[in-house]
């Protein structure tokens, strides 16, 4: 079997070796970090996600089987935390600070920007970002965690899937839903898919 960068550095923490973990950190922490600012929209808490996140995957090596699938499990702990964390939130007002943030450079931003935005760009990409991210709240979770984790974070549907605990063809039914009430959201703003009419 082959094993990807992650599943290799996985071994090496499990044989002991403590300074493959600052190699998992720098390979996964900005893609953690980025998966939940789009969940949270505080940078801070991000930061914090993803720091817990990766404690718990060193805390965890040795529950890891080196079998190509590092991302799902990562994954699969990181929504684990922010389910946990939206549970705690919701019973404390005070935590619930929205933090402007510039997304000039989010790729994946670009990747959906590109699906709605004519050639006009009728408005800004930070303007975008905003009203998406305040769309992305108002459809139900399981689309929601299917568009970012496959739009933002930049995985394929089957592992969507699998961090989900869902299969394929309703994975692939959820990020179709998404898109669409997305879309369907957006119209009476003014932004328009590519292929329709303004």
């Amino acid at each position: 079997m082959k094993y990807d960068e992650n599943d290799q550095l996985m071994i090496r923490i499990q044989e002991g070796d403590a300074s493959a973990f600052d190699k998992i950190v720098a390979l996964n922490q900005q893609p953690l970090i980025g998966y939940f600012q789009k969940n949270t929209r505080d940078w801070q808490l991000a930061e914090d996600l993803s720091q817990e996140t990766l404690l718990r995957i060193y805390n965890q090596a040795w529950d890891f089987l080196p079998v190509g699938r590092f991302k799902p499990w990562m994954y699969r702990i990181a929504r684990t935390l922010l389910i946990d964390n939206v549970r705690k939130r919701s019973h404390d007002a005070l935590i619930r600070a929205y933090q402007a943030r510039s997304e000039e450079n989010d790729p994946g931003l670009s990747r959906i920007a590109g699906d709605f935005l004519p050639p006009e760009h009728r408005i800004n990409q930070q303007e975008f970002s905003g009203l998406v991210d305040r769309l992305l709240d108002e459809i139900p979770d399981e689309q929601k965690q299917t568009f970012v984790l496959h739009h933002y974070v930049g995985l394929g549907l089957a592992e969507v899937a699998e961090i989900l605990d869902s299969n394929l063809a309703t994975t692939k039914s959820r990020l179709r839903l998404a898109r669409e009430k997305l879309q369907e959201k957006l119209q009476p703003l003014g932004v328009t898919a590519k292929n329709e009419p303004a």
